[in-house]
């Protein structure tokens, strides 16, 4: 059996000096068309016959198409680099191009741009929501001109979305809703409901650190930390406020002797604190600046709020407690106080009342009520008032249970 080579390269040369050689080449198509299957058995017998002749030939084939693809490569590639060469030196010229292309081809773009959306559509939704988080001004200018631009659009766009019933009837829930919230909160002389409208920028970024947040491995040792330390501050300042204060109030006047400049008294307190607690625990190294701060901020509100209940019920049992010592004084002037009303046309108030508020004019410079306001002044005196009128009461009671009692004969 002759090499196929051979024979290919015969052939070739014969067709080139014969004078029909089309006639010959169609010839030759329609015997391969015919007869592929003898063909296909010919060559695989040459190739069990002459292995070591078809693997030459195959890796010589390979040779040059290997050679071929990388001259095509480097054809590209050069080509490509005059074309960035190009693009670089006549910037106008191929903005110009592009957009005459464009102008030309709406279609064509409209296509590309609609089969990109489909494959990439997670990633077209995450560039565009960065590039209006990057200028959030600049979106609420666009979307406002779309708006004016498109009142008919918007228009039908929203009565689109109200033919739902579902949607329309949740709408109108919403808002009768909030209108007798709104009404309730008047009657009551309550401030409206404030609300904070987020954008959607506001709500991706809070998302982006709620994730960020959530996702650090460190976070349940860090909270962890964060707790402790916080509620070990409280506990320090409710048990150790008073001392500490007094102390940083000395320190403060010392340095105000020396010619230091003043430091608040707050400001001492909270940094002995928070020195105190950090040496007695056993890990502090996940901890930040913000959350010290956090932590100072959150104590400081407990221990006001402890403060304000202590003076509270302070001062309520020591207004009834004085009310009570200096009941028959209180009473004698309740009674002028209410004569004097009458006289002026004016009605009498409860004895319990004008009693209590007497108590509370002496009392009040002698307990402390910084922390107070005046609504709880208010609440104090409706307490005491309560508190006082039972009192009385048990004392009337037992003395009409000592007059009525029978005699032991």
């Amino acid at each position: 059996m002759n090499d196929p080579s051979e024979e290919a390269a015969g052939a070739q040369k014969s067709l080139a000096e014969h004078p029909f050689a089309d006639d010959e080449a169609e010839r030759r198509r329609q015997y391969v068309a015919a007869n592929r299957d003898r063909i296909r058995e010919l060559n695989r017998l040459w190739r069990s016959e002459h292995l070591d002749r078809a693997r030459e030939l195959n890796r010589d084939s390979m040779r040059r198409a290997a050679a071929r693809r990388h001259r095509e490569a480097e054809v590209r590639a050069r080509g490509r680099e005059r074309a960035k060469r190009w693009r670089l030196e006549h910037p106008e010229r191929r903005r110009e191009y592009q957009q005459r292309w464009v102008a030309e081809n709406r279609e064509k773009v409209r296509e590309y741009y609609s089969r990109y959306y489909e494959a990439h559509r997670d990633e077209v939704k995450a560039r565009a929501a960065a590039r209006r988080d990057a200028a959030p001004e600049r979106t609420k200018q666009i979307t406002r001109q779309w708006a004016e631009r498109n009142t008919a659009r918007r228009a039908e766009l929203q009565r689109n979305r109200r033919s739902d019933p579902e949607i329309y009837q949740s709408e109108l829930e919403a808002n009768a809703a909030a209108r007798r919230l709104k009404r309730s909160l008047s009657r009551a002389r309550l401030p409206p409901k404030l609300l904070h409208a987020t954008t959607a920028a506001e709500r991706r970024a809070n998302e982006r650190e709620a994730d960020a947040y959530f996702s650090d491995s460190s976070r349940p040792e860090h909270l962890r930390q964060f707790t402790v330390f916080a509620e070990s501050l409280t506990e320090h300042m409710l048990k150790n406020g008073a001392g500490m204060r007094d102390f940083a109030e000395a320190y403060v006047e010392t340095r105000a002797r020396m010619g230091l400049p003043p430091v608040p008294v707050e400001t001492i307190v909270y940094a002995r604190a928070v020195e105190f607690v950090t040496e007695r625990m056993r890990r502090v190294d996940l901890l930040t600046g913000r959350d010290v701060a956090a932590a100072v901020r959150a104590t400081k509100a407990m221990v006001r709020r402890e403060e304000r209940q202590q003076q509270f019920e302070r001062l309520i049992r020591t207004v009834v407690t004085h009310a009570n010592r200096n009941s028959a004084r209180f009473r004698v002037d309740a009674e002028m106080d209410n004569q004097a009303r009458t006289h002026r046309g004016k009605p009498r108030v409860p004895v319990e009342s004008l009693v209590v508020q007497l108590a509370m004019q002496e009392v009040i410079g002698r307990v402390p009520t910084n922390r107070l306001t005046i609504e709880d002044a208010r609440s104090v005196a409706r307490v005491a008032q309560q508190r006082v009128a039972m009192s009385f009461q048990a004392r009337a009671d037992a003395v009409d249970e000592r007059i009525h009692r029978p005699s032991v004969g």
